[in-house]
């Protein structure tokens, strides 16, 4: 596998899992608990880390593969690709759970997640990008 993608997939995770327990877990947890039905929501002490690990996984490989396949080299790529993916993946997503679920209280509750979602996905594309390193050129 392509050093830049292990790279920025494993930077991308540790990025999103402090971002997601700084954002989801402290800033957000009153307005969560306020705005999204919680009726289906483990306890802090029973969350499946594990689990957590793995889909933090799979957004910074997805996020990281976009960034590498859209030849991203400075930090306004890794803002713009990473905002463009969380909007349009808060989106899909959230949407999805407002037609179908009971998850989200109010619709103004959906629009602060999607927005949280681009917010978070701008500042793990920037991490990634940066992190990466420069290219070298041939000689």
């Amino acid at each position: 596998m392509d050093t830049k993608i292990l790279k920025g997939t494993l930077i991308g995770t540790i990025v999103f899992l402090l971002l997601g327990f700084l954002v989801y877990g402290i800033l957000l947890a009153d307005f969560m608990a306020t705005n999204y039905n919680n009726c289906n929501n483990r306890p802090d002490s029973e969350m499946v880390w594990w689990a957590i690990v793995v889909s933090n996984l799979a957004m910074a490989l997805l996020l990281t593969l976009f960034l590498k396949w859209s030849d991203s080299k400075v930090w306004t790529d890794g803002i713009k690709i990473g905002a463009l993916y969380g909007f349009l993946l808060g989106i899909g997503i959230d949407f999805s759970f407002y037609s179908m679920t009971t998850l989200f209280n109010n619709f103004s509750a959906l629009i602060v997640d999607v927005v949280v979602n681009t917010i978070l996905m701008a500042i793990v594309g920037v991490v990634i990008v940066l992190l990466w390193g420069k290219e070298k050129q041939p000689e």
